[in-house]
């Protein structure tokens, strides 16, 4: 797969996708956004990779839209650049494969927003946090919607109302990102975390990330509900008599994805 806006490597069983505007601190143009839809939909499709690296070239990771892309169009043209923006995040989190951010730099609005929607992050010490839309007159609502579901209620707020940054060590205790390590480390530590991922069968952990998302906003009883089914249904998976038979066995499984 070949784009203008971002890089598509392969690592073994590791999707490696780059957004590649550096010139631009990485905005989220129309283009980049299709691009990373049609890059997600391809690996999407494939068995043999097990998980995807979403990193970003230069300094900056995100700054969000691409503010060129927002004067003076018309109500139509905004929301089908937010319809895309909405279909790009919900198709990081329909996409089979977990997605780690790999995050080097700085992360504003909708890139803040892309940080959010990833299954999983790791940032580098450096790298900063900010939805600052309401100090240029745009709030981050669409943003939000992400934001709110990481962090909470009351510190997604002062992030929205404020605009201010929060560092790297503070997006991992309020729950933006999972961890935190040196920036020589990052790269390391991504494809370390995507590794132990691509171990499991590939079968299991779509069924498990599809579950993820659709019991968390349910109430409990009905979570419990539609959890105790799907966790049925995968107990007669061949790859889940595989890996409990080899687990009682003391040996290495053998997926076969089905």
């Amino acid at each position: 797969m070949s784009y203008e806006n971002i890089c598509f490597e392969i690592e073994g069983k590791i999707a490696l996708v780059t957004l590649n505007r550096p010139q631009r601190r990485n905005a989220l143009s129309l283009p980049l956004m299709q691009e990373l839809i049609d890059c997600l939909d391809e690996i999407g499709k494939r068995s043999d990779l097990r998980a995807v690296v979403l990193a970003a070239e230069g300094k900056v990771f995100s700054s969000g839209h691409d503010l060129s892309e927002m004067v003076g169009r018309d109500i139509g043209e905004y929301r089908t650049l937010f319809d895309v923006c909405t279909e790009l995040m919900t198709k990081l989190q329909t996409t089979p494969q977990p997605v780690i951010a790999e995050v080097q730099g700085m992360a504003t609005a909708a890139g803040c927003q892309l940080v959010a929607t990833c299954d999983l992050a790791i940032a580098a010490e450096e790298a900063t946090f900010a939805t600052p839309g309401v100090r240029i007159g745009l709030f981050c609502t669409t943003p939000m919607v992400a934001l709110t579901r990481a962090v909470g209620r009351k510190r997604a707020m002062e992030m929205l109302l404020t605009g201010e940054p929060i560092s790297a060590h503070q997006a991992a205790d309020w729950g933006l990102v999972n961890r935190v390590v040196a920036a020589g480390d990052l790269r390391a530590e991504t494809r370390k975390l995507a590794g132990r991922i691509a171990e499991a069968s590939e079968m299991v952990v779509a069924l498990g990330k599809q579950a993820f998302y659709k019991q968390i906003d349910l109430e409990q009883a009905e979570a419990y509900g539609y959890a105790k089914e799907v966790m049925s249904k995968n107990a007669i998976a061949d790859d889940a008599q595989e890996g409990i038979s080899s687990f009682l066995g003391k040996r290495t499984p053998c997926w076969t994805g089905q």
